[in-house]
């Protein structure tokens, strides 16, 4: 369904990403995950349009974005890491302005919109300016902006931040129904022990390049660790963090490291 070749953004001839190829399937969800400045949120602009790769091709269905980017954007659902929204409308406004963006009809966004906010625990604040929303109530709305209007290929860029228990819970859970309802699905997080339990498959980046690519099982058996935190520490050569938990506490209490 997406399939990215030889993908490499350079700004001032530095990569950000480099050489990333890979393909998303329907009915997969894919764990795209690196330590901060590995080259995700470059991806991700690349995979939305937002910015063009230097090198490479980015395709759905066969087809480059690029040869038409409003029709692939219409059939893109999209969860961005920052809670960036019209904090003037209410959450009920948000979606009917998402649902006319990608031209659905007028019933079928207030049936649609009212539904999802009711699923996401949004009923009491439908009318309420968004303003008002919290952290966690605002991801909400971003998750049924996300699915308003039935996409084929779906992003969630740690989609998690701010939700409580209850919610993570059933965010989890509907990762399962998109799976088997066909959905692509590429999911960024750094919850590592989330990644582990709902992801068909892990990518790893370091450094802007792929360094692991399998599926959660796969990789702790091929790196013998018992979990995928485990293996990404390995695979990004992550430092010590016990000890360096030990420096802090150290240089704290007014010890010197």
């Amino acid at each position: 369904m997406l399939e990215l070749r030889q993908v490499t953004k350079r700004y001032r001839g530095i990569p950000a990403v480099e050489d990333v190829s890979f393909c998303l399937e329907a009915g997969v969800v894919l764990g795209y995950l690196g330590p901060n400045g590995a080259g995700k949120s470059t991806t991700v602009k690349m995979i939305t349009g937002m910015v063009e790769p230097t090198h490479g091709t980015i395709s759905f269905r066969g087809q480059s974005i690029y040869e038409d980017l409003p029709a692939y954007r219409a059939r893109l659902g999209y969860v961005p890491e920052e809670a960036q929204v019209y904090t003037h409308l209410s959450g009920l406004e948000y979606l009917q302005l998402a649902g006319r963006l990608r031209a659905m009809p007028e019933e079928a966004i207030e049936r649609k919109a009212r539904a999802l906010l009711e699923l996401f625990g949004l009923k009491a604040a439908v009318e309420a300016p968004i303003s008002d929303y919290s952290k966690g109530m605002k991801q909400r709305v971003l998750l049924s902006a996300a699915l308003l209007h039935d996409p084929e290929l779906i992003i969630f860029d740690e989609p998690l931040s701010g939700l409580d228990a209850v919610t993570a819970r059933l965010f989890k859970d509907l990762l399962v129904v998109l799976r088997r309802e066909g959905k692509a699905v590429l999911y960024i997080s750094h919850v590592l022990e989330v990644v582990e339990q709902v992801c068909d498959r892990v990518i790893i980046l370091a450094a802007g390049k792929v360094v692991a690519d399998a599926s959660p099982g796969e990789l702790t058996r091929m790196t013998s660790q018992p979990t995928l935190e485990r293996v990404f520490a390995q695979m990004v050569q992550q430092r010590d963090t016990a000890g360096v938990a030990e420096d802090l506490v150290s240089v704290m209490r007014g010890a010197l490291v």
